[in-house]
């Protein structure tokens, strides 16, 4: 049911290197200036989920992107990646995705690693204190993550550059200004923007205030870091969006709170859906689950069947957030490819014969049982061809819509069950 939202499984170390990219944002060439604008296509889509605050003092968030007014364009907007491990993972991807569609609207987006802020740790949305990192180790998560980062900017402009044009693709990384920092001077001069009732109110800090384990100075202190760290950017770079998953509303609440007081002026965080589990937990590291965007962690293969097995209850919400459009991506692949990325799937090789049906194609490649029941497998719905249902067992292939232009065919039968076939003497 949800194997249509991938376009395709990259062949590369991280998940957009050159080649297929793996997701395509939806209407990505669409034009973002429309009677609706970018902010309610994206909600309305699923993508992005809550924008705070609802009114700014000054100006509303629609207004910093509305084209027409004068110094409203471009905008800048940021997103925050810990380097808590080597690799982004999947629950990345609908930040990612933000910031893409911000940049092809033409607007500059930054990508923060936090090599500063994850050796304290985020407790947002966790019951227990994560496992400390050294120095050491954050420091090589950090430049594998901006790496990666790196190459998917460079590769989302490589493949889908429309001729419009686009706003920057910063990655930054936070410890380059907290290594200036002194302890002292840094509370000296900020810690008296932030009032201990507000933090405390957190629902991430009463969570683990409440839980038997409590709750660690370092952790409390993390928002602080992340609000200075949208302050910082928005003095730097004028940023004055933060996207984040609907777990950091807090964080960015305090971010918005602390450059109010200090400046007078509005800043705003749009929050995204969190991608979970089949049992619904939260993909991370930490918790277990992860399913990485390197192919050095996770398999082409396995992160296909990451969404495939996803719930029939999932499928219009991938399918919203997550762009959908296989058939082409299909017939750019080689034959090592789509075998990479089906790689339990069996393979055969069959010479087209004139007349050949949906129902001769099925049994030669062993994919249906002979006799009645594989031919009510066709008539049922349970056989698709390309990502195309098929019906009619009695149908003649068509070059171009049943064989793909590099002579290939994706069989599926059920949901999980692939073969792939490559026609011969076309």
């Amino acid at each position: 049911m949800v194997a249509p939202i991938l376009r395709c499984i990259s062949w590369g170390r991280w998940f957009c290197t050159p080649g297929p990219l793996t997701f395509l944002p939806l209407g990505l060439r669409e034009a973002h200036s429309g009677a609706k604008g970018l902010l309610a296509v994206q909600k309305a889509r699923g993508l992005f989920k809550e924008f705070f605050p609802e009114k700014g003092t000054k100006v509303e968030l629609p207004e910093l992107f509305d084209r027409s007014i004068a110094g409203n364009f471009p905008q800048t907007i940021y997103c925050g990646f810990d380097p808590t491990a080597d690799s982004l993972h999947v629950g990345h991807l609908l930040a990612l995705l933000g910031l893409f569609h911000f940049q092809r609207a033409g607007h500059n987006v930054i990508a923060l690693v936090g090599g500063a802020t994850a050796r304290l740790g985020d407790p947002s949305g966790r019951t227990k204190e994560r496992e400390a990192l050294d120095a050491e180790r954050v420091g090589s998560n950090a430049r594998a993550l901006r790496q990666g980062l790196e190459t998917l900017a460079a590769n989302h402009q490589q493949l889908f550059a429309s001729g419009q044009t686009w706003g920057s693709f910063t990655v930054l990384d936070n410890s380059a200004w907290y290594q200036k920092q002194h302890l002292v001077d840094f509370l000296a001069a900020m810690g008296g923007y932030f009032r201990m009732g507000t933090l405390l109110s957190r629902l991430s800090v009463q969570t683990r205030l409440k839980s038997p384990e409590g709750m660690s100075l370092s952790e409390f202190f993390y928002q602080v870091l992340q609000a200075y760290d949208f302050y910082y950017l928005f003095q730097r770079y004028g940023c004055r969006v933060q996207l984040g998953g609907s777990d950091q509303l807090g964080n960015i609440t305090s971010g918005y709170e602390f450059i109010h007081k200090m400046t007078g002026e509005d800043v705003f965080g749009i929050t995204l859906p969190l991608i979970t589990s089949t049992t619904g937990a939260k993909l991370g590291k930490s918790a277990g689950n992860a399913v990485w965007l390197s192919r050095d962690k996770t398999s082409p293969f396995e992160l296909y069947q990451f969404f495939v097995r996803q719930p029939d209850s999932s499928v219009e919400r991938c399918t919203q957030a997550l762009y959908h459009s296989s058939v082409d991506a299909l017939e750019v692949m080689s034959d090592q490819e789509l075998k990479e990325l089906f790689k339990e799937a069996p393979f055969s090789e069959l010479v087209l014969d004139p007349g050949t049906s949906v129902l001769d194609t099925c049994r030669k490649a062993n994919a249906i049982p002979d006799g009645p029941r594989g031919y009510r497998m066709i008539t049922e719905g349970g056989v698709s061809i390309n990502h195309r249902q098929v019906t009619n067992p009695e149908s003649v292939l068509v070059i171009g819509q049943h064989i793909l232009k590099n002579g290939l065919s994706l069989l599926k039968i059920g949901k999980r069950n692939f073969y792939i076939i490559k026609w011969l003497q076309l």
